[in-house]
């Protein structure tokens, strides 16, 4: 049996063979016409050197660094098209040859180890003519120098005019960063140089010892005026109040005068009535003298609050009854307040100082840095200033040293160019060598570029790396009835091809825990074989003695059942839906193989999808169950339609049927993953079908085994020389 490789390569060359052929033919024809050729006439060629040199002084810096360029210019770029077409031109030779012919070879580079060669660059012209073709190196090398010169200028030129043209802006920018650093240094100064000398951290440190100083104090104060409180049993509010009252001299003369009256309300009240009249003139002379103590008292306090708690006239009376030691104390109590809110005024302002201090101290590195970075600012633009001053100075003292890096150091010299004789049929046989190859690779190539697995061995290959469980092989099936119209099916019982889809049959069965009754036979394209594999598997379970029915699903074609001399009824494509109702009119049986049942296609119909998801074609599915021991859906293609899946779940599983030649990978392998994520559908296995294998030979036989044996001979020689014929026919 062939290797893989070699099948690949036979079903590629039974495929593009013809394009192999045309590509081994041009390429066979081109080293013809080559070999076939005229002898060239005779060429001169003219060789001239040039030389990189540097001028005897160079004093610019800019002038040593464009010779140093110069020399790793591109050597085409100094013979380009221009100078190219100026020596034709010049020498009367045709433009297109000259720039065709003209080669130009660079310095050799240093070996390794070994000191530089001298910088010279070849240029060399081949024509007919010798005179010219010395004519054209000659000028091709003045053009040469010359443009080496207009290059190194043009540089200088550049370098000053760039120059010329930034120097302003960066002026400007050097002008601009000195007065940041002016006005930085104007408003921020100061306090820098407080913190460089410790004056800052001075007045922080005079600050906290005045706090401390004036804590001190205060602490003092706040005891006297503990001690004076608890003597005087008043507030420094209270005292002042008290004091003011009593200090008061109209004060005095009023509680006099409601002392006057009080004690002549007590002597009357003993022997008059509290209505008499004298009772009522001396509480209302009382109640004037109370309202006058109370606006006089509100005048000596002041309206600033302190005199809100004198409600009565008893009260303001109380308060204004200091002795002089008391109210000296009073007095004292007010003085020592009014110094403790003295001090916390000025210990806020210098704390207030102090947090002012440190927050200029802690923007100290801030600043710092900010005038760091200023200065190096202003000293980078500064630098940047000079040295453009200084290219610039430069660039106009190499003027006088920029010239051409190129010198001529030898003229063009001419010398005839001896051809090798050329041997016609070492170049045909070379070129049919080359055909033979480039055809053959082009056949395999155009085969790999299918995407098609071609062998058997590929789709065994697809089917292990999917996890796919592979149900059986069969290989290409002969038409050996010509009579029979359809696809070729195994209706003899002494078929040596029904052992095959009788393994596949018993493998069917090892699939899954329970039997397998209902199953949905499809494929990824048309002319895989599917068709041929569900009438030949129908027909092996049959021969197998099991009840079996094949339902033709593939509504969108029209029946296959007369290759089993089975007629469909002609009224089915009228009212599909009562043909599948009735199952006893669309249930027919087989008359060549006993227990065959097949329901034929009413197809091709217009809407195919609402006959197969109708409840009656599901009823007639779930019928069929229970009636017979294997039932066989024969679905259309997966590339054409979803049919197949919508009928799959009706069923206990679904089998692919894969054709090398036929069966595209990515299409194969999209379809098992298809089917493996859904949980929905389960993939039973795959067939291989139309595979590149010897006929088996049954097990048991009905003829004599010479006669079989003789048979299976011819089948599979016949197999070998008719079965690219019928691939092309189908």
């Amino acid at each position: 049996m062939a290797s893989p490789i070699v099948k690949r390569y036979l079903i590629a060359f039974d495929q593009h063979k013809w394009k192999g052929v045309a590509a081994c033919i041009l390429i066979m024809g081109g080293a013809g016409f080559v070999a076939l050729q005229p002898a060239p006439p005779k060429q001169y060629e003219a060789q001239g050197l040039l030389s990189y040199t540097q001028p005897p002084v160079i004093i610019s810096k800019t002038g040593s660094d464009i010779q140093q360029q110069a020399q790793g210019i591109n050597v085409d770029a100094l013979a380009n098209d221009d100078v190219k077409a100026t020596a034709a031109k010049q020498a009367n030779a045709n433009p297109k040859l000259v720039r065709k012919n003209v080669r130009v070879r660079p310095p050799r580079p240093a070996a390794k180890g070994q000191p530089p060669p001298p910088p010279i660059v070849t240029v060399s012209y081949t024509d007919e003519d010798g005179k010219k073709a010395a004519d054209v190196v000659n000028s091709i090398m003045v053009g040469m120098v010359e443009r080496s010169r207009l290059i190194n200028t043009s540089r200088l030129r550049a370098i000053k005019e760039e120059l010329t043209k930034r120097l302003p802006q960066v002026e400007q920018e050097l002008r601009l960063a000195e007065g940041k650093l002016q006005k930085f240094t104007k408003v921020e100064g100061p306090i820098l140089l407080a913190a460089e000398n410790g004056s800052l951290i001075q007045g922080i440190t005079g600050s906290q010892n005045q706090q401390r100083q004036i804590q001190f104090e205060l602490q003092g104060i706040e005891a006297q005026i503990r001690s004076l409180q608890q003597r005087l049993g008043l507030t420094p509010d209270q005292a002042y109040a008290s004091s003011a009252l009593s200090a008061d001299p109209i004060i005095a003369n009023l509680r006099v005068q409601i002392y006057q009256i009080e004690s002549q309300l007590a002597i009357l009240s003993k022997d008059l009535r509290p209505v008499h009249p004298n009772i009522i003139a001396l509480r209302k002379q009382q109640k004037a003298y109370e309202e006058q103590l109370r606006a006089r008292a509100a005048e000596v306090i002041g309206g600033n609050g302190i005199a809100a708690p004198l409600q009565s006239g008893a009260k303001i009376r109380q308060d204004s009854s200091l002795d002089p030691a008391r109210q000296a104390l009073a007095q004292q109590l007010v003085t020592l307040k009014t110094q403790q809110e003295a001090l916390v005024q000025q210990f806020q302002a210098i704390l207030l100082q102090e947090q002012k201090l440190r927050r200029e101290y802690a923007t100290i590195p801030d600043k710092q840095l900010e005038l760091s970075q200023l200065q190096q600012e202003y000293q980078l633009r500064q630098s940047l200033f000079s040295k453009m001053q200084a290219a610039l100075v430069d660039a106009q003292a190499a003027e006088a040293e920029t010239v051409s890096s190129l010198t001529a150091v030898k003229p063009a010299e001419v010398s005839e160019v001896v051809q090798p004789g050329q041997n016609p049929m070492m170049t045909i046989a070379i070129g049919a060598l080359a055909g033979l190859a480039v055809g053959g690779g082009l056949i395999f190539l155009l085969g790999s570029m299918g995407g098609i697995l071609q062998t058997m061995e590929d789709i065994r290959g697809l089917l292990t790396q999917q996890e796919v469980q592979l149900l059986g092989i069969v290989p290409y099936i002969l038409v050996f009835d010509p009579d029979r119209e359809g696809i070729p099916v195994l209706v003899t019982p002494d078929s040596p091809y029904l052992e095959v889809y009788e393994r596949i049959r018993s493998s069917l069965r090892r699939t899954s825990d329970k039997p397998v009754k209902v199953l949905t036979l499809s494929s990824t394209i048309d002319q895989e074989g599917k068709s041929v594999t569900a009438y030949n598997l129908a027909i092996a379970s049959a021969r197998a003695g099991k009840r079996t029915l094949l339902i033709e699903a593939d509504l969108r074609s029209p029946s296959l059942s007369k290759a089993v001399k089975v007629a469909p009824d002609p009224d089915a494509f009228i009212e599909p839906l009562r043909y599948y109702g009735t199952w006893s009119e669309c249930v027919r049986l087989v008359p060549e193989v006993e227990n065959l049942y097949l329901v034929p296609s009413p197809g091709p119909l217009r809407q195919p999808a609402a006959i197969i998801e109708s409840s009656e074609f599901r009823r007639l599915i779930e019928d069929m169950r229970g009636r017979f021991d294997l039932v066989i859906i024969d679905t259309p293609a997966l590339s054409i339609c979803n049919d197949a899946l919508l009928l799959e779940p009706l069923t206990d599983g679904m089998v692919l049927v894969a054709r090398p030649g036929y069966t595209g990978e990515s299409m194969l392998t999209e379809a098992i993953e298809q089917l493996g994520e859904s949980e929905d559908l389960q993939l039973l296995g795959a067939i291989v079908n139309g595979a590149d294998i010897p006929l088996p030979m049954p097990s048991v036989s009905i003829e004599p085994q010479d006669s079989l044996t003789a048979e299976a001979e011819n089948l599979q020689s016949r197999q070998t020389k008719d079965s690219k014929k019928v691939k092309a026919k189908k």
